[in-house]
């Protein structure tokens, strides 16, 4: 049942677009059985506050087509909830309850961002919902079982966007405790959502899971931003432009190479950016509206990852650059190391199946005098974010080598900044085949470590699966770009490179200190002089 959840719930819906300018109509389109249901909308930020409801709306029934995974559902407009610009920028959870339907089964949600109708704070966070969309296997496929195009206009999966909180079993990387043997093949996050009827991938994504702990963190510290949605980059013209910081955090997975040109340009002109992500573009996708072959309806995004290089359309017709498959594929010349630091390429997973599964789930200090550790109290060989397992699941790393110091620093050959600043990591590992945990679906012949050999060094023989076995997850800063072709400056990137640090935030102090450092650096009486 959680793996088939289309129409599980009596009730489902979806907004007409993920991302919508204050003052603009949110379209809501909803599909029940039941006669009538409530829609409640709240801003989910430090706190949840009610914005908007209606109670004893008449409820009608509009099935999923059987292409709803890739083309979407198109069901008619339910609601038109009006805004105005007195909406503040943030994530809006909306909650729709079905009157007549099982306990259990009668709620669904939905969720969107309002922007601002001007920049407001000098921060900007972009929700990574590209990766939401991969993962979402909401009418039929995902990304990860077979789908090679998935629709935004459709439902997201149970649990993905709201949930009851738990310690620790709903995390893929759980971390133990004293005493505790690890769960390498999620044998526990596997009982807790067949338990809750959840899908798989309610622990690799979402708002939940990651952006809601960092924004509820951030606007408990009085930290204000702005919010956007990864095709806002793609689609706003001059999205970064006037901020300070842009952020991403969770996992940020999937990038157009549109939202990445605009990314860069920013960084390029002497913006800042930072990543406390894992597993950070690493997947090249292409929106339906830039004119590709394979085109799609409307609202769908394409990757055909894997066999990207064998069957993506663009092969054949002379844009091999736009290949969707990884960014740090030889064909389209564009490792995301070159501006992050770092690149799953050479680290991808830590405490997650028999990738380092006995590991701290924390980043060993080398360079305690850096400003990122600044206030930490934290000194050479002390271990950061091990309370929480800051580091899990999916990560980033670089190719290192020690200095006459014995300091961690760049080794070459993985595109990195030449400048770069190995300030922590931790060892990482890519999975190859029978290593994964029960808890997702890998591949029928192959692993993610075959598939990167084979992609990045050309072979998958024993010496090139050596090479790219073994890796890390880094805490980094560069400046990719140096100085423009304008004469300025080019800005700085950090990279905190785990899909986890959101869940040390609340009760590490440490790793709170580390996220206020980032923040204060670009936005206070700190930033850099360009």
């Amino acid at each position: 049942m959680a793996d088939d959840i289309t129409f599980y719930d009596d009730i489902e819906g979806y907004p007409g677009k993920l991302s919508y300018r204050a003052g603009e109509p949110v379209a809501l389109h909803v599909s029940t059985e039941c006669s009538t249901y409530d829609v409640v909308i709240e801003r989910w930020g430090a706190e949840r506050v009610q914005v908007w409801s209606a109670t004893g709306i008449v409820g009608a029934f509009t099935p999923a087509p059987n292409d709803a995974d890739s083309s979407g559902c198109n069901w008619p407009m339910s609601i038109e909830v009006p805004t105005d610009e007195s909406w503040q920028t943030g994530f809006y959870l909306v909650t729709m309850t079905a009157h007549g339907a099982a306990d259990g089964r009668n709620v669904a949600h939905a969720g969107f961002v309002i922007r601002p109708p001007e920049r407001q704070a000098s921060i900007l966070l972009v929700l990574a919902t590209n990766t939401w969309n991969a993962y979402n296997t909401w009418g039929g496929r995902s990304l990860y079982t077979g789908g090679h195009q998935v629709s935004f206009r459709r439902p997201f999966g149970r649990g993905f966007l709201s949930r009851d909180e738990v310690d620790r079993d709903d995390r893929k990387a759980r971390p133990a405790r004293w005493g505790e043997e690890p769960d390498p093949d999620g044998e526990i996050y596997q009982a807790y959502r067949f338990a809750n009827g959840y899908p798989g991938f309610i622990g690799s994504s979402g708002w939940f899971t990651f952006e809601r702990r960092f924004v509820e963190w951030a606007e408990a510290e009085g930290i204000e931003m702005d919010f956007a949605i990864s095709s806002d980059l793609d689609e706003v013209d001059g999205l970064c432009d006037g901020y300070d910081l842009v952020l991403g955090v969770g996992h940020d997975e999937y990038w157009t190479g549109a939202a990445r040109d605009a990314v860069e340009a920013y960084v390029a002109s002497g913006g800042n950016y930072a990543s406390f992500s894992g597993n950070t573009i690493f997947w090249q996708v292409r929106l339906d509206d830039d004119g590709t072959p394979d085109g799609g309806p409307e609202g769908a995004m394409t990757c055909w990852k894997y066999t990207a290089h064998q069957h993506d359309p663009v092969m054949a017709v002379g844009r091999e650059r736009e290949m969707s498959g990884i960014w740090s594929d030889p064909i389209v010349e564009r490792p995301e190391a070159a501006f992050l630091g770092g690149s799953s390429t050479w680290g991808l997973y830590h405490r997650f199946g028999q990738a380092t599964a006995r590991s701290a789930g924390a980043f060993t200090v080398y360079r305690d005098d850096h400003w990122l550790l600044a206030g930490t109290g934290l000194r050479y060989g002390d271990v950061l974010g091990a309370k929480h397992g800051v580091v899990g699941y999916e990560t980033l790393g670089c190719r290192i080598q020690f200095d006459e110091y014995q300091l961690p620093i760049r080794a070459g050959g993985d595109h990195t900044p030449e400048d770069l600043e190995i300030v922590a990591f931790a060892p990482s590992s890519n999975l190859g085949m029978g290593e994964y945990p029960k808890s997702i679906s890998a591949l029928n012949d192959q692993g993610d470590l075959e598939f990167i050999a084979s992609r990045v060094l050309g072979s998958t023989d024993a010496d090139a699966l050596k090479r790219i076995r073994h890796g890390n997850a880094v805490m980094v800063v560069g400046r990719p770009f140096g100085s423009s072709p304008s004469g300025e400056t080019g800005g700085e990137v950090v990279t905190i490179g785990t899909t986890d640090w959101t869940f040390g935030l609340a009760d590490d102090p440490a790793v709170a200190q580390v996220t206020r450092n980032v923040i204060d650096r670009y936005t206070g009486a700190d930033a850099p002089a360009e």
